[in-house]
């Protein structure tokens, strides 16, 4: 485990056009009836529960892996947002399924995240996303750089030194999970309750899987 900050900040501060009851069109890759990462994060939730409201414990039904925001809902015209969807559709289709490994564990400023390895795949599903939305918006949000396939299992909820999380993780040894991605979805998400929720609005396929009905 690469251990990066000495102190860790709360994730839960209000970032900028964020409130309670605002909700905000953006894709992720999530892991529903993936057993062996289900598997995973409840090993990490049960070796970092005893550091109690220090953590937020990220339970299985919101697993995610961030990958590209649109806007937030009510700035974003229906039209373009259903625009995208078509192109990423027609885009995506052209991405390969691939199967990810997931761990082992390290600790950022905000968060104990997991890589996504090989992180290639990840890129080329949302550089296809970034491409469908540029052919509707006149600018893609967000940088195409700097972008990090991960998912976090825990989110640190107060400001505070990272020693007591890095050595809650580096007394026991975990075995990386497999996950099989085989669409990106579109989701309107919130975060009122210190907890990324969300619905979906669009699951797309990749290359070789059978489209969802969601």
């Amino acid at each position: 485990m690469t251990t990066l900050p000495i102190n860790m900040r709360d994730h839960w501060y209000w970032r900028p056009g964020w409130g309670v009851g605002r909700r905000f069109w953006t894709w992720h890759l999530t892991f529903e009836e993936q057993d062996d990462v289900h598997r995973l994060a409840a090993e990490y939730r049960s070796q970092l529960a005893p550091l109690g409201s220090r953590l937020t414990l990220i339970p299985d039904r919101w697993l995610h892996c961030t990958m590209q925001g649109i806007g937030f809902v009510g700035e974003t015209a229906q039209a373009d947002v259903d625009a995208v969807v078509a192109g990423a559709r027609d885009r995506l289709a052209a991405v390969p399924a691939f199967d990810a490994e997931i761990g082992p564990a390290t600790v950022d400023e905000e968060a104990v995240i997991l890589p996504l390895r090989p992180g290639q795949p990840v890129q080329d599903v949302r550089n296809a996303i970034r491409t469908a939305i540029g052919d509707v918006l006149p600018e893609v949000p967000e940088s195409a750089d700097g972008f990090f396939p991960h998912m976090s299992v825990a989110y640190n909820a107060e400001d505070g030194p990272s020693a007591p999380v890095v050595e809650a993780l580096s007394s026991r040894k975990f075995q990386a999970a497999r996950a099989r991605i085989t669409a990106a979805r579109l989701i309107v998400i919130h975060r009122d309750r210190q907890m990324y929720e969300w619905e979906t609005y669009a699951s797309v396929p990749l290359s070789g899987h059978r489209p969802s009905m969601v």
